[in-house]
């Protein structure tokens, strides 16, 4: 009896032993149903709210592409607004010059501890101008030691401005090359050729080219044949640096030519309107812009129109930008006037 009892109550053990592992199986098969049934039910939830959505877009009462494709289309749609929003900031970065750190400035006994140079100076000039480079040389400028201090004491960069010969590699190539490893004071445009029309596309590839080469405040240029005073230019531009987008110079405006027997002809007359007058524009014996702008200028260079005369060409660039126009009396170089930062000669 005993025996028998023993033998009864084993047998119940094993069976609810045995069950165990039966309802955890069970649970789980619910609850991986509930899941897959869960996520069955939200996939089918979006796919019938792209397809509401595409038909909406569309107008049609069925959708015109499936599912998927659409599912890809939003995709590529997103990562076009990603880019469209890099773009718009990579614009808005090229607009400020890449950098909106402003100079750090200290002025003892004139001179200036900086993060960058104050002002790059190009002095635009020919084959046959050596005479007014030496003139410039004695004058303002300085040459050798003098330069460097003025580089490294004021911040002022002063080079000569020009591009290479028409037969390329010929004697004006090799004695502006010569002349340059004796005064290493020449910026040449390597891939300008000196044209006495091609002054403008000239001007525009000085601010390109000094833009990529200095990270200056300012950026002046001048033809050869203008002396100028260097602590007066620093003096006037250091009153402008809170300003970010700045175009300073003698400012005027004239008569268009049409007549191609005319000094001044300009070969595009006619998109200067009825009363053939130019805009406003600084004089283009001296004439300075803003770090931003010359930023520009050097990111743009290839879509920037280059009119007959450099002055207007320059002007014509800032006429639709954002920027400060500064009429400033002591950039007229040819009035010699009292306080006047230029004489023309």
């Amino acid at each position: 009896m005993q025996k028998s009892n023993k033998l009864s109550t084993m047998s119940r053990s094993s069976h609810r032993i045995a069950t165990i592992p039966t309802l955890l199986i069970s649970m789980f098969a619910t609850f991986a149903s509930i899941y897959v049934a869960g996520r069955l039910w939200q996939d089918a939830q979006n796919r019938v709210y792209l397809i509401k959505q595409l038909d909406r877009i569309t107008g049609q009462g069925q959708s015109a592409i499936s599912v998927d494709d659409t599912l890809k289309i939003i995709a590529c749609r997103e990562q076009h607004k990603k880019l469209d929003a890099l773009e718009m900031e990579l614009a808005s970065a090229r607009r400020e010059g890449f950098s909106s750190n402003r100079l750090v400035e200290s002025e003892t006994n004139g001179t200036y501890s900086k993060t960058r140079p104050f002002v790059v100076i190009g002095i635009l000039t020919g084959f046959g101008g050596r005479k007014n480079r030496d003139a410039i040389r004695k004058a303002w400028m300085g040459s050798g030691i003098a330069l460097q201090k003025m580089e490294d004491g004021k911040g002022i960069i002063a080079r000569f401005v020009i591009g290479r010969s028409a037969n390329r590699g010929d004697n004006l190539d090799k004695d502006i090359d010569h002349g340059n490893k004796l005064t290493n004071d020449f910026l040449i445009l390597d891939d300008h050729v000196e044209t006495e029309e091609g002054l403008s596309k000239k001007a525009k590839l000085f601010f390109a080219h000094a833009a990529d080469k200095w990270d200056a405040e300012f950026y002046a240029k001048i033809n050869d044949d203008v002396y100028i005073n260097i602590d007066a230019l620093g003096a006037t531009l250091a009153t402008h640096l809170d300003k970010p987008r700045i175009y300073m110079g003698c400012m005027k405006s004239g008569e268009v030519f049409s007549e191609p027997n005319q000094k001044w002809y300009e070969p595009e007359w006619w998109k200067f309107g009825d009363k053939q007058s130019y805009f406003r524009h600084a004089s283009g014996e001296m004439y300075v812009i803003s770090r931003a702008l010359a930023k520009f200028i050097s990111i743009n260079r290839s879509m920037l129109r280059a009119y007959a005369h450099d002055d207007v060409s320059a002007g014509s660039w800032f006429i639709g930008l954002d920027v400060k126009h500064v009429d400033e009396a002591k950039f007229c170089c040819s009035s010699w006037s009292t306080g006047a930062i230029c004489a023309g000669v």
